[in-house]
């Protein structure tokens, strides 16, 4: 059986896309499959009584930095968006329907890029619709019921599992949480 990683993620989160950045050297040093899981981390958040770290005053003060020293070390672009927080159903329903239509791949490349290197406001439909008439994608695809069961699936199968926040990966039942654990990751795949 091959090595797989599963990869819970939000666009909307800072530190998804940072260890994002990471998983192509992940597979390169694994081989690992990855198996991308799009969640909305507010509802993990809410479930598990969690909160961004931009809301916590000391916290966000403190995110800025150490973003940009996260972006730096491994070399990506990364912005601080200035519509962050946003409210991402919309394009994590996306997702689902990129993952169901074929074109995930670029899909989610555009979308975080879109968020942490492009500072586009991703919250706002008519800035998203395009997007996804560009990849193909229909853009009502997201009201879809399958679609948003899909979602709510994956995040109830997350906090089940014990995530509260994002990322989280899960290497059979060992879980990691956040960017900085990309080397435990690694290692659990040995």
């Amino acid at each position: 059986m091959a090595k797989q990683v599963e990869f819970f993620f939000d666009y909307g989160s800072p530190y998804s896309y940072l260890a994002d950045t990471q998983l192509p050297n992940l597979i390169k040093h694994t081989g690992a499959e990855i198996i991308y899981k799009p969640i909305l981390l507010g509802a993990i958040f809410k479930a598990t009584g969690n909160a961004s770290p931009i809301m916590i005053p000391a916290k966000g003060k403190y995110m800025g930095g150490d973003l940009a020293q996260w972006a730096h070390h491994y070399a990506v672009p990364m912005e601080m968006n200035p519509f962050f927080p946003i409210n991402t159903i919309r394009v994590m329903r996306g997702a689902i329907a990129a993952q169901i239509a074929g074109c995930f791949p670029a899909y989610h490349s555009t979308m975080f890029r879109a968020m942490w290197a492009e500072r586009v406001n991703l919250g706002d439909p008519a800035v998203v619709k395009p997007i996804f008439e560009r990849l193909g994608m229909d853009p009502d695809s997201v009201e879809r019921n399958d679609i948003k069961e899909k979602l709510r699936a994956n995040t109830d199968d997350a906090v089940r599992r014990g995530a509260f926040g994002a990322p989280t990966f899960f290497v059979g039942d060992a879980m990691f949480w956040g960017n900085d654990r990309m080397d435990f990751v690694e290692e659990a795949l040995r």
